[in-house]
């Protein structure tokens, strides 16, 4: 079978790589703003549609994004980088146009979710544009900046201001943007195999199998103890055959399909093992504390809608800054393992002190107490993905990142199920019966009570803010232990040499606008006639 050799990638870099860099940057904003963003705009969205599911509308994006990522290794390599890209772009365009002119939760929650697909596919496949332009050593401090949580005084300014829809109108002018730049300037190799050829390519086996039991999982803790009790057969049956299903699956590629989807080295490298396990827990942690912030801001501090997202501005803050200084530290020291260390010890303390808080902390208590959260949240955000890539024959693996993405983005499920189960059983068990009658939604009602709590009486007032204070308090309590389960996962990682070189078949090309170099036409030549020769190779003796 075809080959390809490593090659050192080039450091000139022009008009098109800064492009490139761009589009990419503003479709990662683009997604993250719009996953992070709705956590202050909730309360004033469901109020205004007369809604009480507050949980799907955060759940439902994350359990897209997430039930499409095992496909985007696949689909990347067989269909291309750029044709891929900008079908998710449009994906997530439709999804904001249908949230934006939502009518109600029902629609709302089917526009998030269409959102989710294409948000999921846009944030991996940019994952995967970076590592094709840039070696792993200076990766860092060009994705660093993505780790920007402004989103949530973005989505409070809009919500107080009546104009929370614009939270998904003007995705669609930036999607427009983000197509036309990504079509000019991403010239990178497309396989030329028929579409039959590329669908023999997939590993349907393996995608089929992750995508259900992923699906099946995030709907049994989606519904536990909110719609259903966690002992029901609701819950069980779709938690189990989930559990299983992930258990088949890793087994299916370990030993049968030895597919693309999940890279070997999962298996054989306890350091790439290491890098996702703790990014499994930093996404668990991380949107919890995006989440649930503004809970505690709103319900127990009184803080309007963009009152709370000025009031997380700390933590919006010194993600991205951190994360940014992680990615040069790495470059300048060719480390990763410290910052690991450094960054779970941040978090542990920075949710150790978020815990401390209740209904009477001052102001520059709750604004201060974020910044060691902060710090350690952007330095981890950076640093789990070197040891996942560092062992690696190439410092670009396009599967190997899907699985990345896959990895965060699930566990970002799990952080705001688990943090919104917390929230509510607290409330039913400590909320004042009366006043709980009052919410027709039963076990939702967090997302309800909040808009109501102002216009209480001083007394019953004072009840309900201690009430959302102390369940605030349980969701950094087990953050905390999240935390220290991801401090652990340093412990089985090795310091691995960070590769300089590059698979140059799916590098940018450096020859302008025009027509391609005929070296750079044999090169994708020879490219697809190995795609080609894959295809027709049964997915059991692939290595």
């Amino acid at each position: 079978m075809a080959t390809r050799s490593p090659q050192t990638t080039s450091s000139n870099r022009g008009v098109a790589f800064w492009m490139v860099f761009v589009s990419n940057l503003l479709v990662d904003m683009l997604s993250a703003l719009d996953l992070t963003a709705i956590s202050t705009a909730l309360p004033t969205i469901v109020d205004h549609l007369h809604g009480t599911d507050f949980i799907w509308a955060g759940s439902a994006y994350t359990i897209a994004s997430t039930a499409i990522l095992p496909l985007i290794g696949n689909l990347v390599s067989a269909f291309g980088r750029k044709p891929s890209l900008v079908a998710f772009i449009l994906t997530f365009a439709l999804g904001s146009a249908i949230s934006g002119a939502a009518q109600n939760m029902n629609m709302l929650i089917a526009g998030r979710t269409v959102q989710g697909l294409g948000g999921g596919g846009c944030i991996a496949i940019t994952e995967i544009i970076y590592a094709d332009l840039v070696p792993l050593p200076e990766r860092g401090k060009f994705q660093g900046i993505t780790a920007s949580a402004i989103g949530p005084p973005i989505g409070g300014a809009l919500a107080d201001s009546g104009a929370w829809r614009w939270l998904f109108f003007l995705n669609l002018p930036l999607c427009g943007l983000a197509v036309i730049l990504t079509t000019i300037f991403l010239r990178v190799h497309t396989p030329r195999a028929s579409f039959s050829e590329k669908i023999m390519q997939m590993d349907w086996t393996g995608i089929s199998v992750m995508i259900g039991s992923t699906i099946s999982i995030l709907l049994a803790i989606t519904w536990g103890g909110l719609q259903f009790p966690w002992a029901s057969g609701h819950v069980l049956a779709p938690l189990i055959i989930g559990a299983i299903g992930i258990l088949v699956f890793f087994a299916l590629e370990m030993l049968w399909l030895k597919g693309p989807t999940v890279p070997r080295f999962f298996f054989t490298s306890r350091t790439t093992l290491s890098g996702y396990l703790g990014t499994f827990f930093h996404g668990i942690v991380s949107l919890a504390a995006v989440y649930y912030l503004p809970v505690y801001f709103q319900a127990t501090k009184g803080a309007s809608a963009v009152g709370s997202g000025v009031d997380l501005f700390p933590l919006c803050l010194t993600i991205p800054a951190f994360a940014i200084a992680t990615g040069l530290s790495v470059q300048i020291i060719d480390r990763y393992r410290p910052q690991n260390y450094i960054g779970w010890a941040f978090i542990i303390v920075g949710f150790g002190v978020l815990s401390i808080l209740d209904e009477n902390s001052s102001r520059a208590a709750y604004i201060g107490s974020q910044v060691p959260l902060g710090v350690g949240l952007g330095i981890i955000w950076i640093s789990t993905q070197f040891p996942i890539l560092a062992p690696l024959p190439y410092s670009n693996s396009a599967h190997a990142l899907a699985f990345f993405t896959f990895m965060r983005c699930f566990a970002q499920s799990w952080g705001i199920v688990v943090g919104g189960t917390i929230l509510q059983n607290e409330l039913l068990k400590n909320l004042p019966d009366a006043f709980r009658a009052q919410f027709p939604g039963g076990v939702q009602i967090a997302y309800a009570v909040i808009p109501a709590i102002s216009s209480l009486p001083a007394t019953l007032k004072d009840e309900v803010r201690a009430v959302f204070a102390r369940a605030t308090r349980l969701i950094w309590q087990v953050m905390i232990g999240v935390s220290g389960a991801g401090l652990l996962s340093v412990l089985l990682m090795r310091e691995e040499k960070l590769r300089q070189d590059m698979d140059e078949q799916w590098g940018l090309r450096e020859d302008g606008l025009g027509p391609a170099s005929p070296q750079n036409e044999l090169e994708w030549k020879v490219a697809d006639a190995a795609d080609v020769e894959l295809a027709q190779v049964p997915p059991a003796a692939r290595n």
